[in-house]
């Protein structure tokens, strides 16, 4: 296992963490948001589309971050 393997193991766990916990309040919203590592990894072994997808993704969770009350 590399080290791109871990960090993209890293990234998107932490993104099923945080999912999971989202309905705990603003701050889980926040650490999706910035779990979209995932994103980084995609762009980092080639896979384009999916860090595309997990770009929007992110963004879309901060929108959700701040218009949460």
């Amino acid at each position: 296992m590399n080290a791109l393997t871990l960090f993209g193991l890293f990234a998107v766990s932490a993104m099923l963490v945080f999912y999971a916990l989202e309905k705990r309040g603003r701050w889980a919203i926040l650490g999706f948001a910035a779990a979209a590592l995932g994103s980084v990894y995609g762009f980092l072994q080639g896979a384009w589309p999916f860090g595309v997808v997990e770009a929007i993704w992110a963004v879309v969770a901060l929108h959700r971050w701040w218009k949460a009350k």
